[in-house]
């Protein structure tokens, strides 16, 4: 018997339990004071700028910050990136293109979140939402300019002087930790304001009078509802019939009568958007209760299509996932200099200060959601419009950006601002915007002064403004003299240094070879003196006349092409120009990317060539823009 054996052997039952009682209460104190040690660890994260929220707007913006040449912390909530796009909740991305309705125009949203579009095009052709998941998470990797943190929840801010905000205070329960991060500039791209909630930043919830801002669509009365949350659920049809039993809480819809205006008779792979609810209560502090009830609903809605015999030929239908986050559209939008009201978006008013642009309807619900007997929407269509830079920060707090569904806007504005291309287009504006900032040493106010700077950066990373065209100083090629191997009638070569990088309201306004004649073609810009070029930038189309998104309704994704495109540039060489002579200094084939940099041995050029070989399907070479820079 071992020493250990012979103590405890002589030991009663009741000295026994003591004893043991004793020591654990020793380790349960010890592990206490562990646990309280840890509690009351602080860690610091520094970058020059700071965006809490990882949905399009937030990623949109860390990725432009960072690409421009700034430390940037991402601090997301959750396990993924994406937001309401994302694998937890599904909503596909839609934009000033309006499901690909204006085929007359380029209206599709370019820049990063077209980048984002293309991999997903050609890279998930299966249409899975945990690839779509990985791809944004993956994007963010690779910048080493970006500090990310997941599962990590703002729970307070630090002010200092002016009522600057100094850090964000940052909880990440599944490792114990608290970050305090600090930053120059900070982003709220939390959709629910958060940062600028906890900074005192100036907001506004709900619906506001006629009166205050002459908008047509408002309400005689202001109140504090706002549109509702839904979620959404797929579906799979298999081989033979499969059952569906109800849970006991879900909502039961026995005729089709009961849910008016709202079609669900087919395209049952993917959920409605109307099963929404929860405007006419706090999005926020009653959000579990509204998810809660909006399973109960969609449970419901499914239930009726499965066993109210209204629809056999569902039976061989079974339900595939459900999500259990609620999509939100509205909740808290913060106050900048300038609040943007239906009749900025009803006349396409492009603002002196444009920095990112929308085009979807002026689309309000009902509060009450799946409740309400009105129809489910009200949509009314408008033209592209410009959002002003004075839109994008908080009047009250100097150095806080908004970007998403948060930013200054009425809430009819706020209809057709709120949807996810949108909210990227003004989150990759907001980054670079808080780049310059850091560049310059200011605050956003004061960046308004040097706005035409910061309008052609946007222009230079192949950001729209409507009614803006490259004025950049700095690109050579804007002087050049242009001729091409061919052209088609009306797609002259020297369209790719017009300023425009799309055809807008029009079918041309780029450069296109002439199909009759076979590829290779060619294209070439020459300089009046020759020069030390390093960066050659290429716009290639990518038919923004389309819709191109990842979605799980089979009728959009029929309107979509998840591979390359086809009127993209695939295959491609680029020779430097030395007198007569010339020297290749990029060659790419299996391109399908809108805009592509390429950086050359700067050496002295008298031009550049760009030949073409092949394309991902058209008979043509097809290029909107190109820049030279020293």
């Amino acid at each position: 018997m071992s020493q250990d054996d012979k103590k405890w052997a002589g030991l009663s039952r009741r000295t026994f339990l003591g004893t043991a009682a004793a020591a654990a209460g020793t380790r349960l104190a010890v592990g206490q004071q562990a646990r309280d040690r840890e509690s009351t660890k602080s860690r610091t994260i520094e970058a020059d700028i700071v965006v809490v929220g990882g949905g399009l707007s937030g990623v949109c913006a860390a990725l432009a910050a960072a690409r421009a040449g700034s430390t940037v912390a991402l601090i997301q909530d959750r396990s993924v990136l994406g937001g309401n796009s994302s694998s937890e909740v599904r909503m596909h991305i839609v934009g000033a293109d309006h499901h690909g309705g204006r085929t007359d125009t380029d209206s599709r949203e370019s820049g990063i979140i077209e980048e984002l579009r293309l991999d997903d095009a050609v890279w998930n052709p299966q249409r899975s939402a945990a690839s779509w998941d990985l791809l944004l998470y993956d994007k963010v990797r690779a910048e080493s300019n970006i500090r990310l943190l997941l599962n990590a929840n703002c729970v307070g801010v630090k002010l200092g002087p002016r009522n600057a905000i100094r850090a964000v205070i940052v909880d990440r329960p599944a490792t114990h930790d608290r970050f305090e991060v600090t930053g120059r500039l900070f982003v709220d791209a939390t959709g629910d304001g958060r940062v600028g909630f906890e900074a005192g930043a100036e907001f506004r919830v709900g619906r506001e009078s006629r009166r205050e801002f002459g908008e047509s669509m408002a309400l005689e009365e202001a109140d504090g509802k706002v549109l509702g949350s839904s979620i959404l659920f797929t579906t799979r049809k298999h081989s033979s019939p499969v059952a569906f039993r109800k849970p006991s809480w879900a909502k039961t819809y026995t005729a089709c009568e009961e849910l008016p205006y709202r079609g669900h008779t087919s395209s049952w792979e993917y959920g409605y958007w109307w099963v929404e609810l929860g405007g006419d209560r706090d999005t926020i502090r009653d959000d579990e209760a509204i998810r809660d009830e909006l399973l109960a609903a969609a449970l419901g809605v499914w239930d009726h299509i499965k066993n109210s015999g209204r629809h056999p030929e569902s039976e061989n239908w079974a339900l595939d996932w459900i999500g259990f986050i609620p999509g939100k559209r509205e909740s808290r939008r913060l106050i900048g200099d300038y609040i943007m009201r239906q009749q900025d978006v009803e006349k396409g008013e492009t603002f002196e200060d444009g920095i990112a642009y929308g085009g979807w309807p002026l689309d309000l619900h009902p509060p009450e959601g799946i409740y309400s007997k009105e129809k489910p929407n009200t949509a009314v269509a408008v033209p592209l419009y410009n959002i002003p830079f004075r839109s994008v920060y908080s009047r009250n707090i100097p150095n806080l950006f908004m970007a998403g569904r948060n930013i200054s806007t009425s809430h009819v504005a706020f209809g057709s601002t709120r949807v996810m291309a949108t909210c990227s287009v003004v989150g990759q504006a907001v980054g670079i915007a808080a780049a310059l900032c850091v560049k310059n040493a200011c605050i956003p106010k004061e960046l308004c002064r040097g706005i035409t700077e910061l309008q052609q950066l946007l222009l230079r990373e192949d950001l729209y403004l409507v009614g803006s065209v490259n004025g950049d100083s700095l690109d050579r090629a804007r002087n050049s003299a242009v001729t091409a191997s061919s052209e088609k009638s009306g797609c002259e070569a020297t369209n790719v240094i017009n300023g425009t990088a799309r055809a807008v309201y029009s079918k041309s306004n780029r450069w296109m070879s002439d199909p009759e004649v076979p590829l290779p073609a060619w294209i070439e810009l020459r300089l009046p003196e020759a020069r030390r070029i390093r960066e050659v930038h290429l716009v290639f189309d990518t038919g923004l006349n389309r819709q191109l998104t990842l979605t799980h309704s089979d009728a959009h994704n029929s309107k979509i092409i998840r591979a390359a495109q086809p009127e993209t540039v695939r295959d491609y060489r680029l020779e430097a120009i030395h007198g007569e002579t010339s020297t290749t200094v990029a060659e790419v084939t299996g391109n399908y990317q809108r805009r592509n940099v390429h950086r050359i041995p700067p050496v002295e050029i008298n031009g550049i060539r760009l030949t073409v070989t092949a394309t991902n399907g058209d008979k043509s070479a097809r290029v909107f823009e190109m820049r030279l820079y020293e």
